[in-house]
């Protein structure tokens, strides 16, 4: 499924709304201009090192996913133009097994976006096209699509999900229950899942920058019922109905934004 830029973009796009420049960020990184956190230039000012820097390369071999003795799967949503997916895939697999070696352990990333100018700008750049792929897919619709992904692979789930700075996004434009389809959703295709989840203020920020040019609220922002700590709400949906637990917390990134690592209870 195709989308052009007026849908909205992914997740680590997204995090410009409380950036710790405050509202001095150029408009073209102001989410007043990218209502779906569809940011064009999103690296250029949270490089991906600001939240690699809190995760341990050897945490495929922590997690166990690195005995040589099966596939894995990552999967990025809201992957933007891709630069964080591939610095992630280089940070945990330090040394790529060339395109035509299939000896070992092997691992996949596959990273999505709802803006297809994103995606096209992703597998233009793409250095390990064996390795890693990005597709034009909206998870609140598309999922199965991953499905296919997993049967490809023969697998059930991803073994590790990154969903960095998309629920807000998500939260505004689809309310509370897109919100929680979202992390039920993933919870169900994933075996671990690394998130990081925009606080309260940022979508105050985000609401006053909508409207500092001039457009309507997002539809969904005075009647959201969660409110207030959204890293903890997130934790509870996760732990009381997906079958989650916290497994870890990575610190906070220089936005004051949780890293929180996530496993699946029967695994």
């Amino acid at each position: 499924m195709f989308f052009t830029r007026k849908h909205f973009g992914g997740a680590h796009s997204k995090m410009a709304t409380c950036s710790i420049n405050g509202d001095s960020a150029d408009e073209i990184n102001d989410p007043g201009a990218a209502p779906y956190g569809n940011f064009i230039n999103y690296y250029t000012f949270n490089p991906p090192e600001n939240r690699l820097s809190l995760i341990p390369a050897t945490l495929l071999q922590d997690l166990g996913f690195s005995d040589g003795r099966q596939t894995t799967l990552i999967l990025d949503v809201g992957c933007n133009s891709g630069e964080l997916s591939v610095a992630f895939y280089k940070h945990l697999v330090q040394e790529p097994l060339c395109e035509d070696q299939s000896d070992g352990n092997k691992v996949h990333l596959l990273g999505f976006d709802l803006d297809e100018f994103l995606i096209e700008r992703a597998q233009q750049s793409n250095p390990l096209p064996g390795s890693i792929s990005f597709i034009p897919l909206d998870i609140t619709t598309d999922a199965p699509q991953l499905q296919d992904y997993l049967n490809q692979h023969g697998c059930s789930r991803f073994h590790l999900s990154l969903c960095l700075a998309v629920t807000m996004w998500v939260h505004l434009n689809h309310g509370d229950s897109g919100l929680l389809q979202l992390l039920s959703r993933l919870a169900s295709i994933s075996q671990h899942i690394l998130l990081e989840a925009q606080p309260w203020k940022c979508y105050r920020s985000a609401a006053r920058r909508h409207r500092k040019l001039g457009r309507s609220n997002f539809d969904h922002f005075k009647t959201l019922k969660i409110r207030g700590d959204m890293a903890e709400h997130v934790k509870q949906h996760l732990e009381r109905h997906c079958g989650m637990e916290l497994m870890q917390s990575f610190g906070s990134t220089a936005w004051d934004r949780k890293l929180l690592l996530f496993k699946r209870r029967d695994d």
